[in-house]
C-alpha cells in the first residue's frame, strides 16, 4: 500500500506539466481566434484568404466589384459582301478569297476545281528564282532583275521560259506545292509552265505565300510585291479594277490569258494580293469569244462578290 501511495505522489509532477501544456495550447488557440490579434492575421495570411486584401482596403468582396476584362478588338470585315453570286457568264468560272489574318476561305462551291494558269504562274517562277538564288548565297545581276521586272510587269514569255529552265521546270512547281501548301495543284510535266494546273483556292494560297515571304524569301518579298503592283499594259485587268482607283495602287496582281486551240477554249486567270486578303478568279469559255470577254469577267465576278450591281 505504501508503495502505491509513493507511485501516485511521483505521478503528480507529470500530471501538472501536462495540464500546464494544455492550458498554454488553449490560450494560443484563443489568441488566434481573437479579432485584431497578430496571430489571427498571420493565420489568415497563411491560409491565403482571398478576401484579406479586400477587407484591408475596406472594399466589398462581392464579384460584381471586380474589374471585367476588355474583349479583344474584332477584326475589320473584308470588303467582300455577296458570297452567293450567280452570273450570266458563258463557260466555267470559279473564285476564292483568303482572309490572310485568320486563314479563312470563302468562295464559289467549285473553288477547288483547276484550270491552266497561263502567265499567272510567272509570279511563282520569279519568286522561286529569287529565293533559291538567295539560298545559294548569291545576288541576281542587274540584268537578271531587269528580266524579272519584264516577266512580272509585262508578262514576257521568252524570259519566263529562261527562268523556268533555271529553276528546274516542273521541279519548281513541286516546290510551290510543298512550300505554299497548295492542295489542288499539279505541274504540267513537260508541257511547260503555261499548263500548270491551279484552282482559285490554290491561287489565293499562292498569293498568301508570296505576301508572307515564303515564296521569294525575306530578302526579295518586298521587291516582288512592288513589281506586282506595277503590272501594266495588257496584263493590268481583272480583280483590282473592281476597286477605287486609289486603292488599286496598293493591290499586287499577276494575271494570265491564253487561247487553247486543242480544247477550243480561252483560259483567263487573275491573282490579287491586298493587305488583309488574297483572291483568285479563273474563267474558261469558248475560244470565239476572245480575250476581252474573260478579262472583263474577272472584274465582273469580283464586283459581284464585293456586292456591287453588275
Amino acid at each position: 500500500m505504501a508503495g502505491n501511495r509513493r507511485g501516485r505522489r511521483g505521478d503528480s509532477p507529470l500530471r501538472l506539466a501536462a495540464f500546464s501544456a494544455l492550458l498554454v495550447g488553449l490560450v494560443l488557440v484563443s489568441l488566434r481566434l481573437l479579432p485584431g490579434s497578430p496571430l489571427a492575421s498571420a493565420a489568415a495570411a497563411r491560409w491565403g484568404d482571398p478576401s484579406t486584401a479586400e477587407r484591408s482596403t475596406g472594399q466589398p468582396s462581392d464579384r460584381s466589384s471586380r474589374p471585367v476584362p476588355s474583349p479583344s478588338p474584332s477584326l475589320e470585315p473584308l470588303p467582300f459582301k455577296n458570297l452567293q453570286i450567280d452570273l450570266d457568264v458563258r463557260g466555267w468560272y470559279a473564285w476564292s478569297v483568303l482572309d490572310t489574318r485568320t486563314g479563312a476561305f470563302t468562295g464559289s462551291e467549285n473553288m477547288a476545281e483547276t484550270s491552266t494558269t497561263a502567265s499567272l504562274i510567272k509570279s511563282w517562277i520569279v519568286a522561286d528564282y529569287l529565293r533559291t538564288t538567295a539560298e545559294d548565297g548569291k545576288t541576281p545581276s542587274d540584268a537578271k532583275l531587269a528580266d524579272a521586272t519584264l516577266i512580272i510587269r509585262d508578262s514576257d514569255n521568252t524570259r519566263a521560259e529562261q527562268f523556268y529552265n533555271t529553276v528546274g521546270r516542273s521541279a519548281s512547281i513541286k516546290r510551290m506545292i510543298s512550300i505554299c501548301g497548295t492542295t489542288d495543284s499539279s505541274p504540267a510535266a513537260d508541257k511547260g509552265w503555261s499548263r500548270t494546273n491551279l484552282s482559285p483556292r490554290d491561287t489565293a494560297r499562292l498569293g498568301a505565300c508570296i505576301k508572307d515571304g515564303r515564296a521569294a524569301g525575306p530578302k526579295w518579298t518586298t521587291w516582288l510585291l512592288n513589281e506586282m503592283r506595277l503590272v501594266r499594259g495588257a496584263g493590268d485587268f481583272g480583280i483590282r479594277k473592281a476597286f477605287p482607283a486609289a486603292e488599286r495602287k496598293t493591290i499586287a496582281i499577276k494575271n494570265g490569258w491564253v487561247d487553247r486551240t486543242r480544247e477550243q477554249e480561252i483560259h483567263v486567270n487573275c491573282l490579287a494580293i491586298a493587305d488583309d486578303w488574297t483572291m483568285g478568279v479563273m474563267v474558261r469559255y469558248p475560244i470565239g469569244l476572245g480575250y476581252d470577254y474573260g478579262m472583263k469577267n474577272c472584274q465582273k465576278i469580283t464586283e459581284a462578290v464585293l456586292g456591287k450591281d453588275v
